[in-house]
């Protein structure tokens, strides 16, 4: 079983890959400042989430090929990129798919990719592929590291250069809200992504379908004692 799923991360990765680089190609040809483009495009959260997402689709399938479970640290890493490509997922199918980008003409295929398929598939990876380690619960506020740099520099650059990925962190978008609507939706996507990490590491600790346990340590006492004797 983890052999089948190397082989399906590795087409997953492979898919990000190239939906990346053919909306990158496709924009770039149609933007006149092709440097303040670039900046741009790689700071789309949905972007950095799917590039997370390959290159730990790509490890996930090198570690698969060559051990029966993942290590704890790589267990960690996967729910974090599991918990950032589910926001996108939904967040870009409740908030965002009916809006046009600043980011040129989009590639429809490319777009579901990165948008729909990429992220469910990832999801399905966590729940299904056979590996994962219990992660401890005191490790969830690791979840919200990224996200929170990440809005930390869109805000700040944003006020620099007048430019925001999307509308809901523009202060200017809807006069009258300002920096305070666009707290609102930053806690709550904050908020949504500490859910989903709890989710992700929720079934972390279940066994269903499939998890890499440690054999329990052998009890002690009478019962143990009179077994070794025996």
């Amino acid at each position: 079983m983890r052999i089948v799923f190397a082989v399906l991360r590795v087409a997953a990765a492979a898919a990000i890959v190239v939906a990346v680089v053919g909306q990158f190609a496709k924009s770039l040809s149609m933007v006149p400042d092709a440097g303040f483009f670039v900046v741009n495009f790689f700071s789309f959260f949905t972007i950095q989430s799917n590039l997370i997402g390959a290159v730990v689709l790509a490890i996930g399938a090198v570690l698969a090929f060559r051990s029966s479970g993942d290590s704890d640290g790589f267990t960690l890493v996967r729910v974090c990129a599991t918990a950032y490509l589910a926001t996108t997922l939904v967040v870009y199918n409740t908030l965002l798919r009916d809006i046009s980008l600043d980011q040129a003409t989009t590639l429809p295929w490319s777009n579901e990719i990165l948008h729909v398929w990429a992220p469910l598939y990832v999801v399905l990876d966590w729940v299904f592929a056979p590996g994962r380690q219990p992660v401890a619960w005191r490790r969830l506020w690791i979840v919200a590291i990224y996200p929170l740099v990440w809005a930390a520099y869109t805000m700040v650059r944003g006020a620099i250069v007048g430019w925001y990925p999307y509308p809901f962190l523009n202060p200017a978008v809807k006069p009258g809200v300002g920096y305070d609507g666009v707290l609102v939706y930053v806690v709550a996507i904050a908020a949504f992504i500490l859910l989903v990490g709890a989710g992700v590491i929720a079934l972390s600790r279940t066994s269903w379908p499939y998890r890499t346990t440690a054999a329990a340590p052998e009890p002690v006492g009478s019962d143990a004692a009179a077994r070794t004797m025996g």
